[in-house]
């Protein structure tokens, strides 16, 4: 089936640099990228990485669990920036 999906330019190069190193299509790329999610059954925008988890069972307060996810925000934010290509 086709779709129609607006990707931000910096993730598509992303994404092709990927596709490329695996040795995959574009389409076969996304196909796996989205059955990955779909099928582990997560909800869009709810998977939390393990240490979230961990440290959100031990969490006293929502200020806590709001630092959590600040520091995450950050983290998720930084690895953006990275370029794979960058490590050869």
């Amino acid at each position: 089936m086709k779709t129609t999906v607006e990707i931000p330019e910096k993730t598509l190069k992303r994404a092709k640099t990927l596709a490329a190193e695996k040795g995959l299509s574009l389409e076969q790329l996304f196909a796996e990228a989205i059955e990955d999610k779909v099928g582990r059954g997560e909800e869009l925008g709810k998977d939390e990485p393990g240490w979230m988890k961990l440290y959100g069972a031990f969490a006293k307060s929502a200020d806590m669990r709001n630092d959590t996810h600040s520091i995450q925000k950050i983290i998720d934010e930084e690895f953006e920036r990275i370029d794979p290509r960058d490590w050869k």
